[in-house]
């Protein structure tokens, strides 16, 4: 029979309609494939010849996956939900798209999972932009120079260890040392900046992510920050899934030349999903058992961070577990050649109460110097140097040597200034107010007073820096350097705050 519509007399407008209007065809047997293995977070599935690499699938069930493994005659599939509800047999077809997740503006305030559904009773995510979670890396030429700072309202690390927008920098150590609470807090002293937060908790227990969910709420943050959480409970494939989404979410605000801050919690957990991910699909492990593309899944997610040339950018802050101070194991040394810098909290601090417990003799920024403001600047070099003396003197001291005064004085100093780097939780401190307590302890405000006696002083000194140094606040936010004036200031503001709280008669700590 011949196509030629002029030749059988039918009007063309009549069979453009019919085919407009024609029901979908049937998909090819191609396209849809059947389960014939299911595992704890994964699916083997037969059938689908055409089926391409990270495509997501749909099962009958209403599970979806994504192809993971490629081989003849079956795929590797990792599940996004429950495999309890796949039978082996079920029927399964291709979508021709890849797992995407909802951005935008509807987002902050929430609480979703790695696909943007609302795990709060907050009701339903009316964000009709979707965007895959997989994205490539700006270019090179899309990049520019780190040059803002992030401040973090924790004294130690804006001092010394300072980070800046667009940076990588690795918070690394051992359980319980601390790693969520200096997240969180650098979360909350966004409170007065413009920048977005997202933060996204991976494996972590529901009470945990609770708790952090309940600080930003309490420090004003919530309407500015995402919470994306994978929790233990879920399928490792949110797991998988959600550093990656929450970098998504991140590219939508940097698009809009707005900052963004991702605290990635932690990617020890991702590593583990992946790892376990990988051995049920029969992957060769390597070392530890980590699958051989462990770096890249984690290079080329960390790649997307960076200082944009339209004006945006997104900072990240991934966290990782370290056992036993063991920071050669494989995770925790690939994340730090990818990062550009590490902030490495000590058990051995914490074993002293030094609250953040951020060891300065580990810990590095690679770029964030670069950003860090000019006032800032001026107290850092100092501070390290001492800090560093002693530590030496402190352990020779141990063995009961005889010391000079000369050394006994920089025992006591550098003990000073440790003590005026202890920070409560919660608790981040304006710059002005940073900078008074540091130049008051390098000065020797703190020198010979107790733990009780110095908590005080500092105290006093914040307040004092409130009301009396509005000028100099102003011009850190401008980047203008600390002059002598404002240094005598603040060594006034110190001397006055000693003797207003009585450590004039301190005794030596």
């Amino acid at each position: 029979m011949s196509n030629d519509v002029t030749r059988t007399g039918q009007d063309p407008q009549t069979v453009l309609d019919f085919l407009l209007n024609a029901p979908s065809p049937t998909p090819h047997l191609s396209e849809i494939g059947s389960v014939a293995e299911v595992g704890d977070g994964i699916a083997i599935v037969a059938g689908l010849e055409q089926a391409l690499s990270d495509e997501l699938l749909q099962f009958s069930s209403g599970v979806q996956g994504i192809v993971l493994d490629l081989e003849p005659g079956r795929l590797g599939v990792v599940l996004l939900g429950s495999s309890d509800r796949i039978t082996i047999g079920e029927s399964v077809m291709r979508t021709h798209k890849v797992v995407s997740t909802k951005v935008g503006e509807a987002l902050l305030g929430r609480v979703v999972n790695a696909l943007g559904a609302p795990c709060d009773d907050k009701g339903p995510i009316h964000a009709q932009i979707v965007h895959p979670v997989e994205s490539e890396a700006p270019q090179i030429l899309d990049r520019s120079a780190i040059s803002r700072p992030l401040e973090t309202g924790i004294k130690v690390i804006d001092a010394a260890v300072p980070i800046g927008l667009g940076q990588r920098q690795l918070i690394i150590g051992d359980r319980q040392t601390g790693k969520t609470s200096l997240a969180v807090d650098t979360i909350l002293n966004q409170k007065n900046t413009d920048v977005i937060c997202i933060y996204c908790a991976i494996g972590q227990r529901g009470d945990a992510v609770a708790k952090v969910i309940g600080a930003i709420n309490d420090g004003g943050m919530s309407k500015r920050t995402i919470v994306l959480t994978a929790g233990d409970e879920d399928a490792a494939g949110l797991a998988y899934v959600a550093p990656y989404a929450a970098l998504t979410m991140a590219e939508y605000f940097a698009d809009q030349a707005r900052d963004v801050l991702v605290i990635l919690d932690d990617l020890t957990h991702h590593a583990r999903s992946y790892r376990e991910l990988s051995l049920l699909l029969r992957r060769p492990p390597g070392r530890e058992a980590f699958p051989g593309d462990i770096f890249y899944i984690h290079a080329r997610l960390l790649e997307r961070a960076g200082q944009f040339t339209g004006g945006g950018s997104i900072t990240v802050l991934p966290v990782v577990e370290t056992q036993a101070e063991n920071l050669s194991a494989y995770i925790p040394t690939n994340l730090i050649s990818i990062t550009d810098g590490q902030i490495y909290l000590s058990p051995r601090l914490v074993r002293k109460n030094q609250f953040p417990a951020v060891d300065l003799g580990v810990s590095v920024s690679r770029v964030g110097g670069k950003a860090q403001t000019k006032a800032f600047r001026s107290v850092a070099g100092n501070l390290r140097v001492t800090l560093s003396q002693f530590e030496e003197l402190e352990d020779f001291a141990r063995f009961g040597t005889r010391l000079d005064d000369a050394t006994r004085a920089r025992l006591t100093r550098g003990a000073a200034v440790r003590a005026a780097l202890r920070q409560a939780e919660r608790d981040p401190m304006p710059a002005v107010q940073q900078l008074a307590v540091l130049v008051a302890a390098m000065e020797g405000q703190f020198d010979g007073l107790s733990e009780t006696q110095t908590e005080g002083v500092m105290g006093e000194i914040r307040q004092a820096a409130v009301r009396e140094l509005h000028d100099l606040s102003r011009r850190i936010k401008e980047n203008a350097p600390l002059t002598e004036k404002d240094k005598s200031q603040m060594i006034a503001l110190g001397r006055a705050a000693r003797a207003n709280t009585g450590g004039e008669n301190g005794t030596e700590s």
